[in-house]
């Protein structure tokens, strides 16, 4: 408690007082679930919206929650092959990665964040050498009701952490078979010049094992498609036509931030763009 009381900056009495009161620092509130594909709200075949429900941590449970981010989780190494919370990537050069590769395999994990139990978590912890104690604390002030929660500081570092085993599976089996792989949070992509369609099974039943459920809804294997909300093609990426008429209404808003992330995307088909 004394060391991570240290890396905090926040006294051994408030961090107990904290975790002894943990669901008065957690606020539950409901959020359309939206498809970037379409640009709209997700619905159920009834018209109903698609809601998650999300529970954003606030006050001294926040500020400890980004700290530990910052010192703590954020230089834990990760794999290449992550974009999701990390430094200088996003679904823009997670999907980049892919471009130019003739077959593409992409899938979802279902509930990624609520499918990580906290055992899970200070497992993760102790693999990555952090005594008993250390990694109890730790686990409790970044899980709640048994689980990693939706809307926490901390909650997309600690599923990459958590990851970890299953990342390492993947890319392994990918580098046997010449197959690029890559993850942004809950979405996993892989491809090839070459069809690996014989692979995909033995890819699913990699992430089944680990202890995780997929999304056969949104589980395909085909050519050009849309990976993380962008098209990707042979010769370039590009946004859906949702993005570029959402652009279009920007033309009285100084800010334009759907035009400006359409410009990003585009601008990385240039012959002398660097990640």
């Amino acid at each position: 408690m004394k060391q991570l009381s240290a890396i905090l900056k926040m006294s051994p009495e408030r961090i107990v007082y904290i975790l002894d009161n943990i669901d008065s620092f957690y606020r539950q509130k409901e959020e359309k679930k939206f498809d970037p594909k379409k640009g709209s709200f997700k619905t159920y075949k009834n018209g109903n919206l698609k809601i998650r429900i999300i529970n954003p941590s606030q006050g001294d449970l926040k500020l400890a929650q980004q700290r530990a981010k910052n010192r703590i989780l954020s230089k834990i190494a990760l794999p290449d092959n992550v974009h999701g919370g990390t430094k200088k990537k996003s679904n823009i050069t997670n999907a980049k990665v892919h471009q130019g590769n003739k077959y593409i395999f992409a899938t979802d994990l279902q509930e990624f964040y609520p499918s990580i139990s906290s055992k899970m978590v200070y497992d993760a912890f102790l693999k990555l050498g952090y005594s008993n104690h250390f990694a109890s604390h730790l686990c409790k002030l970044v899980t709640y009701k048994h689980k990693v929660p939706q809307g926490a500081p901390t909650s997309t570092h600690i599923s990459n952490i958590v990851f970890l085993q299953t990342d390492r599976k993947l890319i392994e089996y990918c580098n046997t078979y010449g197959i690029t792989y890559t993850r942004y949070v809950d979405d996993l992509t892989f491809s090839s010049q070459q069809d690996f369609s014989v692979h995909t099974v033995e890819l699913m039943k990699i992430v089944c094992d680990n202890g995780y459920k997929m999304s056969y809804r949104k589980t395909s294997y085909s050519g050009e498609q849309t990976i993380t909300g962008l098209i990707v093609q042979l010769n370039k990426i590009d946004v859906p036509d949702s993005i570029k008429y959402r652009a279009s209404l920007e033309k009285d808003d100084p800010l334009q931030p759907v035009t400006d992330y359409m410009k990003r995307v585009t601008s990385t088909n240039r012959h002398n763009y660097r990640q």
